[in-house]
């Protein structure tokens, strides 16, 4: 079922999903089953899976030259995602990004979902390599998300690559998402710009946003009303994670580019143990979701970074 129907079936009740890491190399699909299984009490609709490009290291060669070899962390979601619609009967919505594919490559991942029935995805231009500060499309690949989108749209029309064909009256068409910056993206020059591609998106095809995590709702809420002036009119879905280690006072905005209230700042800072931090981490994201749902947000949506405690007790005091 495509996440729009899952949001108008609701009929105004907050949905729970959460989205999930897949296992490092070496790891079997029993570490998604480890994460999903203690969520699953909370009936959620849909799971994401989340998707790495590759990235380079270098090994050296007879000779002491240096060969460029590419090498992927972590294995891809059309298997994960189809694991995950067998064993739970929920849908699952795989991350595509530009980075890694080729065109041809991501019309044939596209073709492997489609046959599979999976109605949703999320379409992102994604991150640089962990090597590179900035983002480098793949040749012959997409290298924004706005191109990526209109790809997934002309499939779902029928046109392809290198061929149209008749759209079959049982074909799958894809309900798509996109990504929305509360704080701005950090490449964009403004938030009007971002606006501005955000709406170009949606005019595009996209059918829902969901956002990079936050920890002001008042970010939240004037970015949804900001999306309404634009006549950005798909149901928007909020981001969220709990804070567990102190150390997440640097690396997170350091890596996603995001403002921690001072009041929460402040009290991570006063606390005297991890374990208090963590809590105190908990009890904020808690809080946050009951006015989340106050406020009207379609579903919660959460960051499990691959340890679904945490997650599970903000649900438990949410749901």
């Amino acid at each position: 079922m495509k996440i729009t129907e899952h949001i108008r079936n609701a009929k105004g009740k907050t949905l729970f999903s959460f989205e999930l890491l897949p296992p490092v190399k070496g790891q079997s699909i029993q570490n998604i089953y480890n994460t999903i299984d203690p969520l699953m009490e909370f009936n959620p609709p849909f799971i994401d899976v989340t998707y790495h490009r590759e990235d380079y290291i270098y090994k050296e060669q007879p000779g002491g030259l240096l060969q460029k070899v590419a090498y992927r962390k972590r294995p891809g979601t059309v298997a994960i995602c189809a694991a995950i619609m067998n064993k739970y009967k929920v849908d699952a919505v795989p991350h595509l990004i530009c980075g890694g594919f080729t065109k041809e490559e991501t019309e044939n991942a596209l073709i492997d979902l489609q046959f599979l029935g999976i109605d949703n995805v999320l379409v992102l231009r994604g991150d640089p390599r962990q090597t590179e500060k900035t983002f480098y499309p793949t040749p012959g690949g997409h290298e924004y998300a706005s191109d990526l989108l209109q790809h997934v749209v002309d499939m779902n029309h029928g046109k392809y690559l290198h061929e149209n064909i008749d759209v079959a009256t049982d074909q799958n068409t894809f309900c798509i998402g996109v990504a929305g910056y509360p704080e701005k993206h950090f490449e964009s020059p403004n938030m009007e710009t971002d606006f501005r591609y955000l709406k170009k998106k949606i005019d595009l095809g996209a059918d829902f946003i969901v956002t990079q995590m936050f920890f002001d709702n008042e970010k939240y809420r004037c970015f949804v009303e900001k999306c309404r002036e634009y006549e950005i009119n798909v149901p928007i879905i909020p981001g969220l994670k709990p804070i567990t280690s102190s150390k997440q006072l640097i690396s997170l905005p350091k890596t996603f580019h995001l403002d921690f209230p001072l009041e929460l700042s402040e009290a991570v800072r006063a606390c005297k143990s991890e374990k208090e931090v963590k809590e105190l981490g908990i009890e904020w994201l808690i809080n946050q979701s009951k006015e989340l749902i106050k406020m009207g947000a379609p579903v919660l949506h959460f960051y499990t970074m691959g340890n679904p405690e945490p997650t599970k007790r903000v649900a438990e005091a949410v749901f």
